[in-house]
């Protein structure tokens, strides 16, 4: 999950006819034309998409080639969902784990109520504890095939969740190694001390970098370690002109696609809500970087996301 807001779908206003109607920030974008070769949305949170039912999320991202999904959990709710939803639907694989800014969150509490779970008090070392042994429970469960999103983030948490951030990743690292799980890391400004932890503690076979956030220097460093970079929506905004850099040199048998839905909405529908079913549009800004044929880079993100999850 983004740890912005900033493609959230807003407040709906009038339309341009002033009836009161959709905005067109806040309409959905439209369909794209369809994938030759069907792909996975590596990375997608259809807990967060409004009134649209699962299984419309679901039918309108197959219409345009998009046939699987990985629901990826945040908290300990948010993964319990994805682990029912994942049982519920064949397209659905799940992911479990507490997101880097829930571990501080859990420890020192939680007074604006910044989370999805409102105000919570502080919990301490022996809260964090109780939901991440929930987290591992979970993740011992046949449709879940990932523990994530788990890393780091620098950006929203300060000094003092720090601590608690680490430890947390360090035991979903250790727990996505005991069940045989891909890890799912969240890298916020904190590419170092992800590459540090995940050295200390000895990476799990799989290990994806869901919206790949680093220079292609680090992309090369991934490619000699065999992790998977996730490409988002974000690669194709002006100013990332870093992450092409990055995905150009990522090697094709290491590349998956994301939405990170609802956030991340790629250009030029950037500002408007995200959806599995708008796949096309990244992989196809993704092909045209490559420099490859979309039929081909489709192809290799279906395989290596079947790869990284083992389904």
């Amino acid at each position: 999950m983004a740890a912005t807001a900033s493609n959230s779908r807003g407040s709906t206003g009038a339309g341009k006819n002033g009836k009161g109607g959709k905005s067109d920030k806040d309409a959905p974008p439209p369909l794209p034309a369809p994938l030759n070769v069907p792909v996975a949305d590596s990375h997608t949170h259809l807990d967060m998409q409004g009134d649209t039912s699962v299984a419309d999320a679901l039918a309108k991202a197959a219409s345009v080639g998009v046939t699987t999904v990985v629901q990826v959990g945040c908290d300990v709710a948010g993964s319990r969902w994805a682990a029912e939803t994942a049982a519920a639907h064949d397209a659905v694989w799940a992911t479990v784990a507490l997101h880097p800014n829930e571990a501080p969150r859990i420890v020192h509490g939680d007074p604006d109520g910044w989370s999805r779970q409102g105000t919570r008090p502080a919990g301490g070392r022996e809260a964090l504890d109780a939901a991440l042994a929930e987290i591992d429970s979970l993740a011992a469960l046949p449709q879940v095939k990932g523990v994530g999103e788990t890393g780091l983030d620098f950006f929203r948490t300060g000094p003092e969740g720090m601590e608690a951030q680490e430890y947390s990743f360090r035991r979903h690292i250790d727990i996505a190694k005991r069940h045989g799980k891909a890890l799912v890391i969240h890298d916020r400004e904190a590419h170092d001390d992800v590459l540090r932890v995940l050295a200390e503690e000895g990476a799990p076979e799989a290990v994806v970098f869901h919206c790949y956030s680093g220079d292609a220097a680090m992309a090369k460093v991934c490619a000699d370690h065999g992790y998977y970079m996730s490409f988002a929506g974000n690669v194709t905004f002006k100013n990332a002109q870093p992450l092409r850099d990055a995905l150009a040199v990522a090697p094709l048998d290491l590349i998956l696609v994301e939405t990170d839905a609802p956030f991340l909405t790629p250009a030029p529908y950037r500002g408007r809500p995200n959806a599995p079913y708008l796949i096309p549009v990244t992989l196809r800004a993704m092909a045209a970087c490559k420099e490859i044929g979309e039929d081909e880079l489709a192809a290799a993100v279906a395989a290596n996301t079947a790869r990284a999850f083992a389904y």
